[in-house]
């Protein structure tokens, strides 16, 4: 498959449909923590349900993350965080290869970053 290079307008257009995708992804995250809190004891010797109705909630929980982040990732972009909806398109500035950079809840792609530097290098696009 080859590599897919996304231009900033190009990125931008899919937000509308990425968008909904990672807010899902996002409240079943959410979801699967707190049910993950209230088996906290789950392997703890005197519980012999195993989990019950928690686990099973849980474990759909985590196939419809797992689901969820294949359907954004088939847009061609990668999830870099899912605690705080992180994606990167890759893309080619002036010669060389970056990241445009987008967070859940962003307007838009307005940042991107070297392939090595991650967010903590978001710069703002020229």
């Amino acid at each position: 498959m080859p590599i897919k290079f996304f231009t900033v307008d190009e990125a931008n257009g899919l937000l509308e449909q990425i968008r909904p995708l990672m807010g899902e992804l996002l409240d079943r995250r959410a979801r699967a923590v707190i049910l993950s809190r209230q088996m906290a004891g789950f392997w703890d010797p005197p519980h012999s349900d195993r989990g019950g109705s928690s686990a099973s909630q849980l474990a759909q929980e985590f196939g419809q993350i797992e689901a969820l982040a294949k359907q954004i990732e088939a847009f061609g972009c990668v999830i870099k965080d899912l605690n705080g909806g992180l994606l990167d398109f890759l893309a080619d500035m002036n010669g060389r290869e970056v990241y445009l950079c987008w967070r859940y809840n962003e307007d838009k792609i307005s940042f991107y970053h070297d392939l090595h530097t991650g967010f903590s290098g978001r710069k703002p696009l020229p």
